[in-house]
């Protein structure tokens, strides 16, 4: 979501056999603006061979004061699942990752980055997740 942008969202239900119920009441909504310390993570895919590929995530502080950790969150889209991961601590459950900075790498100074890189098993498209996300602390 973008901070300070209105939003209307309402919920649609579906069942197994593909019926879907009818909208419920919409709901408004408007998200805060950015907070002061912020990141974003840029994801690389820096080398691949057959079933397994190499992966580099940049995070960077984009906020004016200096950050104590992050954690970096995608959901990959094709069932690839993390073997090995460095500079950093994952979890993975079913398409979800999330990663946390290491002891030693949380801490960045506005505009300053680190990066956390991983091997991974793919089987077919080894398509890149978007969007991947980073909050601080």
């Amino acid at each position: 979501l973008t901070p300070a942008t209105a939003y209307t969202v309402s919920v649609v239900a579906r069942d197994a056999a593909g019926n879907s119920s009818t909208a419920s009441e919409s709901t408004a909504f408007t998200t805060t603006t950015a907070p002061v310390g912020g990141c974003t993570a840029t994801y690389t895919v820096t080398s691949s061979w057959q079933g397994a590929f190499q992966g580099d995530v940049t995070v960077k502080n984009t906020g004016t004061s200096a950050i104590s950790g992050w954690t970096v969150t995608w959901r990959f889209p094709n069932g690839q699942t993390i073997s090995q991961l460095w500079s950093g601590t994952h979890t993975q459950t079913g398409a979800d990752v999330s990663v946390k900075n290491a002891a030693w790498n949380g801490a960045l100074a506005p505009n300053a980055s680190t990066s956390f890189g991983f091997t991974a098993t793919q089987s077919g498209t080894n398509g890149v997740p978007t969007p991947v996300n980073c909050t601080t602390g």
